[in-house]
């Protein structure tokens, strides 16, 4: 990997919109909509769920993502990674990428947990030599050492969240992409997330955290996106963006159904 300028922009996108083209009529099968796309009868209509994004994130900053559901804040998670490609404008990401989006990805559930090691990790771009050596580091952290040589079928949540988060930060990356895997897990596996965070923070990984929890974004991120309705709302100190953006939702459902979801 060539050495980087530490000046340059790891994430840079420039008037990025994204735009889901959806059927109007409601079809229930895969039959149904090639009857209707036979008869030339599928009308559409467009759903931009970003518009306009631009922003850009340099090396090592840890930058939180808020805002309430269907908001675009997955999407730009998944437009970062490469999952998506934008309708309009651009995306650069400079350096490797380790995702954990959603819950799941990347898992084949009729293999074991050990079996699923390898699989993710070659998915995220690791030679089956990188990944022998890191195995039982891997389980060690994931704490599934009991469960490892069942099927993932057989696992919870929490469960595949931990083996996940645990194949993903395995090796210290460029950049760490997270999108809600914080919200699930038990204590004590959370406290092995904090302290890996704070170490990729120390060795300059620069990571996206999209969560829900004002509390998570306060404690670990120097930056704060608030996307709302596709639209970038605002960008800057966590503690500043989060009271407004908490305000904000205050406004429609109260303040005890925010306590309630908190």
């Amino acid at each position: 990997m060539t050495e980087r300028d530490p000046s340059q922009a790891i994430i840079e996108i420039e008037n990025m919109s994204l735009c889901y083209r959806l059927a109007r009529q409601r079809l229930g099968s895969l039959k149904e909509y090639f009857i209707h796309w036979v008869r030339g009868s599928l009308t559409y209509h467009d759903l931009w769920a970003l518009k306009d994004v631009s922003l850009s994130i340099g090396p090592g900053e840890v930058v939180g993502v808020v805002g309430r559901n269907g908001a675009g804040k997955s999407t730009l998670a998944k437009v970062v990674t490469g999952v998506l490609k934008p309708t309009k404008g651009s995306v650069v990401v400079r350096g490797r990428i380790s995702p954990i989006l959603e819950l799941g990805t990347g898992f084949d559930y009729e293999l074991t947990g050990h079996e699923n090691i390898f699989l993710n990790a070659m998915l995220l771009g690791r030679k089956r030599k990188e990944i022998g050596p890191k195995v039982e580091e891997i389980i060690e952290f994931s704490g599934l050492e009991k469960f490892i040589h069942s099927p993932v079928r057989s696992y919870s949540t929490g469960m595949l969240a931990r083996l996940g988060f645990a194949i993903a930060t395995a090796w210290v990356p460029d950049v760490l992409i997270l999108d809600e895997v914080l919200a699930v897990g038990d204590a004590r596996f959370l406290v092995r997330c904090h302290h890996r965070l704070r170490d990729f923070r120390k060795a300059g990984t620069t990571i996206l955290l999209v969560s829900h929890s004002p509390a998570e974004v306060v404690k670990h991120c120097t930056r704060c996106l608030w996307i709302d309705d596709g639209i970038l709302r605002a960008d800057g100190n966590p503690r500043d963006i989060l009271g407004h953006y908490v305000d904000d939702v205050e406004e429609d459902v109260g303040p005890d159904e925010v306590i309630r979801r908190e």
